[in-house]
Parts: structure tokens; C-alpha cells; sequence
């Protein structure tokens, strides 16, 4: 097991002489000895060390009890579902595998619908990586392998021909190895003010699709706000607004959970947010609260919904409260630097991102760690459906985007100096893609048979 990456110091570290180009290209070399391009293409069942029913199941200890059924549902659902759930699974079996060595702040779960849009601070609507529960330090291409299988999962979950989605994974690497090298000769500060705003984001669609993508994101951005999710989620009961229960998906809190979370957990956050946005925050009220099941892989995970109202009473604020806990790849590659699994997320994340939620932060309630962020805020997450018939003019947006994630925490000379001008790269990335996403398919069969079989609680299938 490697030790924990300095890419997240808890105190500044000293300065010191930087490393020439050469150096850095020469690390990148020695990268190839730890871990050749042609071993990059090979998956063995077995020589993955674990059991990938056991894996899933061993999330479970911190989740909610009750929930788990849900959770099980979802993930037998489908092969995608499944894979979505399965963070953990292919964290234990990227780590059975030799590594690079070349750290960056890995996203963690960055499948392709973990890319999406969202609204800056100053309401500007970008396009990057939105899931950081798994973020963590750890090699280049754990990150790129987690986008890579996704597209061939997706791919095969919606109809679209091997040839289609082999295709999109090499437009997704060969985006992610152009920009990389772009990102090894250009300046430190260019890097980390670059972004994909929305209008570059649909430059990589087809002319004949641009005006669709471009109307079906001008709904979306109106809709996913706090004032469209208070129209669709609330109803007024005693002359105040409260959020619709739906069981099990919205349940209400008794008054005691509800306290204990604003005196508690909520006054903790409020610590955590820049002082000029603790103003802000400061001008919102408390109007209710009610416990979230959301997602695939999160679900089990405590989460709340809390609903706060502005000084006018026409301006609602929805928070997500987010339980976190340790990263899937803690285990394998190390601890996080942070005692604090919220702290983990949230600082990943403005690590990552080149521009975060405004209201993003951390607290603690009876012993667990929860990160907080705004709900809806302008989040615009694509369908998987929608993505299918244009699946490689997306990948090719995802692989530049994950290329400038990982150039701002990790060193874009040595990365690219690795990959290399060629297609040796791309080829066995491509060449894993398709035999991981065939063992996705077992390990889903799997737990469809431990469901069948009683051994596994599940809800019946939706």
C-alpha cells in the first residue's frame, strides 16, 4: 500500500527548488517502468483479491438499514445501474492492477454521468466533473478507466453498436492525451482559470444538433433552481411552506432530528463557509427539513433536504446535506489527510472544479461526517438516453474536461510525457474498457442470482 499524497498538505509546505522540464519528463518515463502502457489493457478476474458481491455488501455497516433494500433495487436494476453503484468494486480492482504513480486529485467516481453543468457563483454555467463522494489522491488512470468502461456500459444499456461506443472511448482519451499535452506547456495560473463554459461545451456537438442541446440546457437552467425545486417540492401547511413528504424518497424528520441537525450540524457548517458567504447564509431561516434518498451508489447514505427561506419570504434556499464517509480508495491507496470525511469531499472538489457552489461546506451530527451543498442550483445532469446517440461528441467533452481536473493537482508533463504521442495509450484503455465492462455484466449477474436466492433483501423490481 502506498502512503497518502502530499497533494492535500494539512499545513503549507515549505518552498523549494522546482523541478525542470526535464526532470518532470523524466519522472514520466520512469512511470513507464513502474507500470507499462501494454499492462494498462489487461483485466483478470482472477487476480482481482476480492469478492465482488462481499465488497458491495460491506458498504452497508454505515448505511441506513431500512434503505437498503432500495439500494440493492437500484443497483439489480441494470448492468449501468449497477456499475454506477459499484465504486468500490472497481476501486479493489484497479488497485489488484499496477499503477503509474502519477498522482492527482482523482475525482474517484468519474463515470460519464458524473459530468455535468452547474452555475457558478457569479451564475456563469460551466461544464466539469459534479461527484466528489470517492475523491481521493491516487494515479491518473484510475480516473480515466472509470470514464473509459462507463461509455461501453452506457453504450450497451442503450442500443448503441460496439463499433459507436469503442469509438467514443478513443474520442474520450485522445480529447483527454491532446489537452494534457496542451495543459504540459502552459503556464500554472492559465490551468487553473481554464474551464468549459456552457457555450464551448456545445461546440462539440454536431451543427445539426447544437440548437437541440442548446434549448434542452435553456429549460433545464430555468427549471433546476431553488425557486423551481420550492414550486415542485413544497406546499404550504399552517400558513408556512413545508417539503412534500414521498415515502420512502422524501420522508419528514420528528422535531428532535430536526433541531439537533440546525443547532448542531448546521451551526458547524456555517464555520466552514468564507466569511463573506457566512453573511449571506446568515439572512436565510431554517423552514424544514426531511431525510433524501438519492442516487444509486449514495442511497442507504443519510441525507437531508433542508428548506431555508429569505428575508423577503419569496426567495427559498434549498441545502443538501450529504452524509460522507471514507473514500472506496482509502483502503487501497492510503488514508485522506483530512479526520474529516466532509472536509475530504468539499476540499477534492474546489480542487478539482474550476469554480464551486458558492454554499459548499462540512459538518458532524452524533459521530458521522456530512459535506453541504446547494440543491439544484441551475445542476443540469444528462440522461443517459439522451447522451446515447451522441456519445462521442460527449466522451470527447468529458476526456478534455477530466484532463484539466487532473492537470491542476497533478504534473501535466510527466502525464503527458507517459501517455505518449501515440495511440499505445488510447489502445489499451480502449482494450480494458470493453473486458471491464464485461466483467461489470458478471459481477451484476451476480447479485441479481444473490437476490433470487434470498441471501441479498431487496425491494421488488420498480
Amino acid at each position: 500500500m502506498t502512503g497518502p499524497s502530499p497533494l492535500q498538505p494539512p499545513t503549507a509546505a515549505p518552498h523549494d527548488l522546482p523541478a525542470t522540464s526535464n526532470e518532470r519528463r523524466r519522472s514520466g518515463k520512469a512511470a513507464r517502468q513502474r507500470a507499462r502502457r501494454g499492462v494498462l489493457g489487461i483485466w483478470r478476474e482472477d487476480e482481482r483479491g476480492h469478492d465482488a458481491l462481499e465488497t458491495i455488501l460491506a458498504q452497508n455497516q454505515i448505511r441506513v438499514p431500512e434503505l437498503l433494500p432500495i439500494r440493492h433495487q437500484r443497483m439489480a436494476a441494470s448492468p449501468w445501474n449497477y456499475y454506477r453503484g459499484a465504486a468500490a468494486v472497481m476501486a479493489a480492482d484497479l488497485a489488484s492492477q499496477p499503477d503509474s504513480g502519477l498522482l492527482v486529485q482523482l475525482c474517484g467516481d468519474a463515470h460519464v454521468l458524473n459530468f455535468g453543468l452547474w452555475a457558478t457563483p457569479e451564475r456563469n454555467l460551466l461544464f466539469d466533473l459534479r461527484d466528489f463522494d470517492e475523491t481521493l489522491p491516487g494515479p491518473f488512470e484510475w480516473d480515466v478507466k472509470r470514464l473509459a468502461a462507463s461509455l461501453i456500459v452506457l453504450a450497451r444499456e442503450n442500443g448503441v453498436s460496439s463499433q459507436k461506443a469503442t469509438a467514443a472511448v478513443t474520442a474520450a482519451v485522445e480529447a483527454y492525451r491532446t489537452r494534457m499535452r496542451r495543459y504540459a506547456e502552459m503556464p500554472e495560473l492559465d490551468i487553473w482559470y481554464d474551464g468549459t463554459h456552457v457555450e464551448n461545451l456545445i461546440r462539440y456537438f454536431a451543427a445539426a444538433d447544437r440548437g437541440r442541446v442548446s434549448v434542452y440546457i435553456e429549460r433545464q437552467q430555468r427549471h433546476r433552481t431553488s425557486r423551481g425545486a420550492f414550486a415542485k417540492l413544497t406546499a404550504m401547511a399552517s400558513g408556512r411552506p413545508r417539503i412534500t413528504e414521498d415515502p420512502p424518497i422524501r420522508v419528514a424528520v420528528d422535531d428532535d432530528e430536526q433541531a439537533d441537525l440546525v443547532d448542531h450540524l448546521l451551526a458547524e457548517y456555517r464555520l466552514t463557509l468564507q466569511e463573506d458567504r457566512r453573511s449571506l447564509f446568515d439572512r436565510f431561516t431554517e423552514a424544514d427539513v426531511v431525510r433524501q434518498v438519492v442516487g444509486v451508489g449514495s442511497v442507504g447514505m443519510r441525507v437531508y433536504l433542508v428548506l431555508f427561506e429569505g428575508r423577503t419570504g419569496s426567495d427559498p434556499l434549498f441545502l443538501q446535506v450529504k452524509q460522507a464517509g471514507p473514500s472506496v480508495y482509502e483502503a487501497h491507496y492510503g488514508p485522506s489527510v483530512y479526520d474529516h470525511h466532509g472536509a475530504r469531499v468539499i476540499n477534492g472538489k474546489r480542487l478539482i472544479q474550476s469554480a464551486s457552489d458558492m454554499f459548499i461546506g462540512w459538518g458532524s451530527l452524533q459521530g458521522r461526517d456530512y459535506y453541504v451543498r446547494q440543491f439544484r442550483d441551475m445542476k443540469i445532469i444528462p440522461a443517459a438516453a439522451s447522451i446515447a446517440p451522441r456519445l462521442g461528441e460527449f466522451a470527447t467533452a468529458c476526456g478534455a474536461t477530466l484532463a484539466r481536473a487532473h492537470a491542476r493537482t497533478g504534473d501535466p508533463m510527466a502525464i503527458d510525457t507517459y501517455i505518449g504521442k501515440g495511440t499505445k495509450f488510447g489502445t489499451e484503455i480502449s482494450r480494458f474498457a470493453e473486458l471491464y465492462a464485461d466483467q461489470n455484466e458478471r459481477d451484476h449477474a451476480q447479485l441479481v442470482r444473490a437476490i433470487a436466492s434470498g441471501n441479498v433483501e431487496s425491494l421488488p423490481p420498480a
